[in-house]
């Protein structure tokens, strides 16, 4: 029988914690969103249906884990994925758009 080919010296945490992180259905559906294009927190409340303080807790989560960032205009804030770890991840599990 063949061995399995694991590497000792290879560490995973990074997307491990990243699949922690997407574990949630509401966080994998932002980055699912996010995938494919730049949104602010308004945009992304209304396409999920979920009040704004449930979405700007998951977004604060989704940015200081690194996977997302948000850019200032004006009063708003965009955000985009910027974890690819996190890309490759929801590009294997979908193939389209969350938010239509």
């Amino acid at each position: 029988m063949d061995k399995m080919p694991f590497d000792k010296e290879l560490s995973y945490d990074r997307e491990a914690e990243i699949l922690k992180v997407l574990g949630h259905p509401v966080r994998l559906k932002i980055v699912a969103g996010l995938t494919t294009e730049t949104c602010n927190v308004k945009k992304i409340w209304e396409c999920l249906g979920l009040p704004q303080a449930t979405v700007s807790q998951h977004l604060a989560l989704l940015k200081n884990k690194g996977i997302i960032e948000g850019r200032r205009e004006g009063v708003e804030v965009f955000y985009r994925v910027v974890s690819e770890e996190a890309r490759q991840i929801v590009d294997a599990l979908f193939d389209h758009s969350v938010c239509a």
